[in-house]
């Protein structure tokens, strides 16, 4: 027999009992004489044998194997078979040499013999793995030397789980060292779990699990029973109540805390914690759609200890890392709850001390902080990532998508208005509301050229999108989707249906939304007019209404109201006045802003919201603020002023200081004291900011104003004041995100792909206006662990706004 294989087996010293009371008539029939050749190929998986190797039985060896001999009936009831090995000469083998035939026996064990291979190189060690990738795992074992309490507890693990696993030993110490990744002593026993059956890949080694216990048979079995548990649990009850394997073991469970949207993301950051702290915890995917706790909005990990009577612990953590140390550092729980209890204690000081709105450099900043415990309502918000983007795209008619980042003030300001808007929308049909953190997933927001951030766009199914850029209001937001459901423009087939549509009675359902009807009319000549008009409707879609007539008998529409085709027919106030406009510029640039110019009002109430859109014609405002609605004398003569020639050189407005309060702090800046209202202002905003105030002893009708006009041209008029010629800037210095992002050492998250061509997106700091921290070069062992598990990060995993929260802290701070 060779050295290899006489390191198959476990060899021991067998002190047997006295057999006198045993028939030797029975145990002479039972006794087996076989030779080594034909005793090793009788080896059968599951049963034992007693064997005794012997050239010539020697006279002081005789009473040794008679008492074998006489045991062998009662072996028998515990399926042993006593078997005497007749050695050849010739055989020098470790059984049959002289020195080992003075009472010695050997209990072989088929199973152990056919399934512990005995490995001495990496060659061997990789041929088995090799052969066992994809069927089964394999159990690898080194221990200093055989015989030992440690190659027992392997040998007997086998002896339990050999149909299960393969087993495989070795006492060679420069193996062990080739199987590692640090420097083990090799003077200790050690085991390795090795995930063979989840590699198909020849060319990938097998994942390895090494056993950090001692190597005794209960902590092989207790080893052997984690790494056959499932890798991750998914969860959909109560987590009080859930017991997994790890718990019965005394080792914690780990929540990943996932939703619908975000599922395959979450999948693989489970994945990623699960393999990391595999013999250590257990891994479970907790569904937040189907659990209804509401201490799950504000975390998106949770651990659950096995220790009876200790309550789940809820956290909110940054990445994988965090989780790692969370379970390998048992204190470390303790020490974020105070972390967190500290900074919410610091936060709530600091909302004290800059209360004070006049030092605050950033009012959006301070507002979002101020609402930071107010969970959102997301739940008819769909999360979109990069595995769910497009086909959510393809689903719905009409997909809105807003495009954010879940760090930034004016982002999660928008994100409030969104869901409000969501309320409002509620069953509206052929409409999908969605969001796409680009902080979670840059790769979508860099191949839909998302430049700026928050962005909403509006996808149509087989058209290209509508980009929204108005003001981020709850009611403008929901226009502009409301509106945006129309085609733009809309094609009316008859005169009867083009009257109505200036009516205001075609779509009904649209009524609420808009107030001006706009109808370009073309004949057949004016094609290119025609085409500029579609054009110019694609760009303005979602912000108005446009109709379109083109038939036959277009001429008779137009000269209806006295103008030739290509025309445009404007209707304010549901049709009650049709005034028509001939269209001398055709192109799509002009036409566009021509149609913004028309729609605008005509006596305008400057609000918050509308105000840019009139800022953005650089003229001369003339406002006439008021405490309340105007009365009638003053709209009446203000109305006919703005109708005149002379409305084309200003904006003829009014502002209500109840309805925009802000106005009371344009008046401070304005005059020292607060000026009696009514008053009526000239103010150049955009050439030399000086401000004129109409004389209070004169009433405000037209022809008065045009006087005192007049005055203002010639110069006989002296200003009220001057407006600094400063750029309106925050007291303090400003944030700028995107230049610290510029800034930033690039880190791609490992759970975004990008395609050949594609610019990898920047990660906002993590310490905003700190310094830049260059990471090291990550080990190959590292890279080859990143590149199996996407996702380290946790923040796809949850509707939360967790770094908002310190983001709006230090710019408060600046």
């Amino acid at each position: 027999m060779s050295a290899q294989k006489d390191r198959w087996v476990s060899s021991f010293f067998f002190l047997l009992f006295c057999a006198s009371s045993i028939p030797t008539r029975g145990s002479a029939r039972l006794l087996q004489e076989l030779s080594p050749q034909e005793y090793f190929s009788s080896l059968q998986a599951g049963r034992a044998s007693l064997s005794y190797f012997s050239h010539n039985v020697s006279p002081g060896a005789q009473p040794f194997l008679e008492q074998i001999e006489n045991s062998a009936e009662a072996l028998q009831d515990y399926g042993i078979s006593v078997v005497k090995v007749n050695c050849p000469k010739e055989d020098v083998s470790r059984y049959c040499v002289k020195e080992n035939a003075l009472r010695k026996a050997y209990l072989f064990s088929a199973l152990l013999f056919n399934e512990v291979k005995y490995v001495e190189t990496l060659a061997d060690l990789q041929n088995i793995e090799n052969a066992l990738k994809g069927r089964s795992n394999m159990v690898f074992a080194y221990v200093p030397a055989t015989g030992t309490a440690e190659h027992r507890a392997v040998m007997e693990a086998a002896f339990v789980y050999g149909t299960v696993h393969q087993f495989v030993l070795t006492t060679e110490a420069v193996l062990l060292k080739d199987t590692s990744n640090d420097k083990p002593d090799v003077s200790s026993a050690r085991l390795l779990f090795c995930h063979c059956q989840r590699t198909t890949d020849l060319a990938q080694p097998c994942r390895r699990t090494a056993m950090e216990q001692a190597l005794t048979m209960l902590n092989i079995h207790r080893h052997l029973k984690l790494m056959g548990a499932p890798l991750v649990t998914e969860v959909t009850e109560d987590p009080e109540k859930v017991s997994t394997v790890h718990l019965q073991l005394g080792l914690p469970l780990v929540f990943i805390l996932s939703q619908k949207e975000t599922y395959e993301a979450d999948r693989r950051t489970a994945e990623f914690v699960a393999w990391q702290l595999l013999g250590k915890a257990g891994v479970a995917l907790l569904s937040r759609d189907l659990v209804d706790l509401n201490v799950l909005l504000q975390s998106n990990v949770a651990l659950k200890t096995p220790d009876e009577g200790v309550p789940i612990k809820y956290l909110v953590l940054e990445d994988t890392d965090e989780v790692i140390t969370l379970v390998e550092n048992k204190s470390k729980v303790e020490q974020i709850q105070e972390d967190e209890e500290e900074e919410e204690e610091e936060e709530d000081d600091s909302e004290k001390e800059n209360n004070n709105q006049d030092i605050q450099d950033d009012q959006v900043v301070e507002a979002v902080s101020r609402d930071k415990k107010r969970e959102l309502p997301l739940e008819q918000i769909h999360a979109l990532t990069e595995e769910t983007f497009h086909s959510a795209l393809l689903e719905t008619a009409r997909t809105v998508v807003l495009f954010y980042a879940s760090w930034e003030a004016v982002s999660l300001a928008v994100l409030r208005s969104y869901t409000e808007v969501a309320d409002h929308l509620k069953g509206t049909r052929g409409v999908l509301l969605s969001r796409v953190n680009c902080w979670d997933w840059p790769g979508i927001c860099t191949k839909e050229n998302v430049t700026q951030f928050p962005a909403i766009r509006i996808y149509k199914k087989g058209e290209r999108s509508v980009m929204y850029n108005g003001m981020w209001g709850t009611e403008e937001l929901t226009s502009f989707i409301m509106l945006s459901r129309v085609s733009c423009p809309l094609k009316l087939a008859t005169i009867e249906e083009a009257e109505g549509y200036l009516r205001g009675e075609f779509p009904s359902e649209l009524s609420s939304y808009h107030h001006t009807s706009l109808l370009g009319v073309f004949s057949t000549a004016t094609s290119e007019a025609r085409e500029a008009f579609e054009e110019a409707g694609n760009i303005l879609s979602g912000h108005v209404t446009t109709g379109m007539y083109f038939e036959d008998d277009a001429l008779a529409l137009s000269c209806k109201y006295a103008v030739s085709p290509p025309a445009l027919l404007l209707a304010r106030s549901g049709g009650r006045s049709v005034e028509g406009i001939a269209l001398s510029k055709q192109s799509v640039q002009d036409m566009v802003q021509m149609i913004r110019y028309e729609l605008l009002d005509i006596f305008p109430e400057i609000t918050v919201q509308n105000l840019p859109r009139y800022l953005q014609l650089r003229k001369p405002f003339l406002i006439l603020f008021s405490d309340g609605d105007i009365g009638q004398i003053e709209s009446k003569e203000m109305l006919k002023l703005a109708k005149g020639r002379p409305q084309q050189a200003f904006v003829a407005c009014w502002l209500n200081l109840r309805k925009t309060p802000v106005g009371r702090g344009v008046l401070k800046a304005y005059f020292a004291t607060m000026p009696s209202l009514p008053v009526l202002i000239w103010v150049e905003l955009h050439a030399g900011g000086q401000v004129f105030k109409f004389p209070s002893e004169q009433s405000i009708t037209e022809m008065n104003i045009l006087s005192w006009l007049e005055k203002l041209k010639a110069g006989l008029e002296i200003p009220s004041s001057t407006l600094s010629e400063e750029d309106w800037k925050p007291p303090l210095p400003a944030y700028d995100f995107l230049q610290m992002m510029e800034t930033a050492v690039p880190e791609l998250p490992l759970h975004t792909s990008h395609r050949r061509g594609d610019t990898p997106a920047r990660r906002p700091p993590e310490n905003p206006g700190g310094d830049i921290t260059v990471q090291e070069e990550p080990s190959q062992d590292t890279k080859a662990e990143k590149v199996g598990s996407p996702g380290r990060d946790l923040r796809g995993t949850v509707p939360r706004l967790a770094a908002r929260e310190k983001q709006g802290k230090r710019h408060s701070e600046l």
